[in-house]
């Protein structure tokens, strides 16, 4: 079993209610959406391991037990080309679970078709194998947020 973390603090949403379809419908995997609290912060890695996939706007975690985990910030945040995200981690790193990985400040996202959520999302897991806490649950950085189960 593998622990997933928030890596940020807010209120967790379903998956479901993602507004990006790739998100929404687990494409990518199951998992859990945290609508960020405003303001800078720090985004800390979900889960120990190594850093196989780092953008300013997304990053991927591999654990030792094969659990990859996605955590990316916003929705079409892609298009700000790195722009109010500081990244603070090297791909290829090894991290643990807390560290700081990027930081950045989710009220700064506006514009057509963004949004500040952030999916975290358990990668190649088959869809609905994640349980949430109830939708509007308040997390802080590092709260439990699912279990992955092998």
């Amino acid at each position: 079993m593998t622990d997933v973390l928030a890596p940020c603090p807010g209120r967790v949403i379903p998956l479901s209610d993602t507004p990006d379809p790739v998100f929404a419908t687990e494409m990518v995997g199951p998992g859990i959406a945290i609508d960020p609290d405003p303001g800078e912060v720090t985004v800390v890695s979900p889960i120990p391991g190594k850093v196989v996939k780092v953008h300013p706007h997304a990053f991927v975690v591999l654990g030792t037990d094969g659990v990859g985990v996605l955590v990316h910030l916003g929705i079409n945040t892609v298009r700000l080309e790195g722009r109010g995200f500081d990244v603070l981690v090297e791909q290829g790193s090894t991290v643990e679970a807390g560290d700081p990985m990027v930081r950045w400040d989710p009220s700064a996202i506006s514009g057509a078709d963004m949004s500040p959520v952030v999916p975290v999302v358990a990668m190649d897991r088959p869809k609905g194998s994640v349980s949430a806490p109830p939708r509007g649950t308040l997390v802080a950085a590092g709260d439990l947020l699912f279990t992955v189960t092998q």
